[in-house]
């Protein structure tokens, strides 16, 4: 194995080459294994004012913005003051800085963003590298070198949160822990997402624009799961005419919910009483059994 240290020998320009590359969707997957968050194109060489951000970005199900930034030398303060500059002009939560060699002193300020930020705003500093094995094609390897801290902003936002908020992070966090701390069909098929202080937490299903998506009432005592599609109004109309199919599939009735540009079908669980934490262990196993449903359903009915 050998590793090509010249960049532009592959990729000669970042604008026309490397951007256009990391933006093919088996790529912006490869990146997305990375940083662990599902990544879905929006466009690229996006405006920011008089200004263009090299890849724009959204996390797949969410509303999170990101911006990728490409830099194939070594970091630099024009691009670190570019990064903040874009993150502003787009509103972007989650800022990624692809780069050749990463200096100490941009290591270090990107530390310092990640620790005097919110629990809502991210920084990933990322070196990539790319290696051959004899005549092989070239092949990518990203290496996090910054990231946020989610451990620390958590503990430091839940310091703030109401009752109802901390109850609903505190959920989401021991379902994390319970569903993939462990090597089972679960965890083989979905990638762990960070727990939030919301009443839902959605997983990836491998469809554009569609997720599985979990919610609890805590008022009603009920949980919801179901597949949330944010775009494709005919893609959803094409689940509802099989509701009868992909209810029998799923051993139960679906509810179904349409707003302007998404939809929801949805599977509920009603609770005896309060959430009890004695009864967390078969509240994450109902999620867990129809995620897989679900998953399988929005891959059978894919038309991409």
């Amino acid at each position: 194995m050998k590793r090509i240290d010249d960049l532009r020998s592959i990729w000669p320009h970042e604008e026309q080459d490397f951007s256009k590359w990391l933006a093919q969707k088996e790529n912006l997957e490869q990146l997305s294994d990375a940083i662990e968050i599902d990544l879905e194109l929006e466009e690229t060489e996006s405006p920011v004012g008089s200004f263009s951000v090299d890849i724009y970005a959204r996390e797949s199900g969410s509303s999170r913005g990101i911006i990728i930034e490409n830099q194939l030398e070594d970091t630099d303060h024009d691009h670190l003051g570019k990064i903040i500059t874009y993150a502003a002009g787009k509103d972007a939560e989650i800022i990624v800085w692809i780069v050749k060699r990463a200096r100490d002193e941009h290591k270090q300020a990107i530390g310092w963003l990640n620790q005097h930020t919110d629990e809502n705003i991210g920084f990933f500093l990322i070196e990539i590298e790319l290696w051959r094995i004899g005549d092989s094609l070239p092949a990518p390897r990203f290496n996090v070198v910054e990231r946020p801290n989610e451990w620390a902003k958590t503990v430091k936002a839940a310091e703030t949160l109401t009752p109802l908020r901390k109850f609903q992070l505190n959920f989401w966090q021991q379902f994390c822990d319970y569903a993939f701390d462990k090597d089972s069909k679960f965890s083989k098929s979905f990638s762990c997402r960070k727990a939030f202080a919301t009443n839902w937490y959605n997983l990836s299903t491998g469809v554009s624009s569609v997720v599985v998506e979990f919610t609890i009432n805590t008022s009603r005592h009920r949980a919801t799961a179901g597949l949330y599609v944010a775009k494709g109004k005919d893609w959803y109309r094409q689940l509802k005419d099989n509701q009868d199919t992909i209810e029998k599939e799923l051993g139960a009735s679906i509810e179904w919910s349409e707003g302007e540009k998404d939809g929801r079908m949805l599977l509920t669980k009603e609770l005896d009483a309060a959430f009890d934490r004695k009864e967390y262990k078969n509240y994450f196993d109902w999620f867990m059994e129809k995620a897989l449903l679900l998953k399988k359903i929005a891959n059978q009915y894919n038309t991409d």
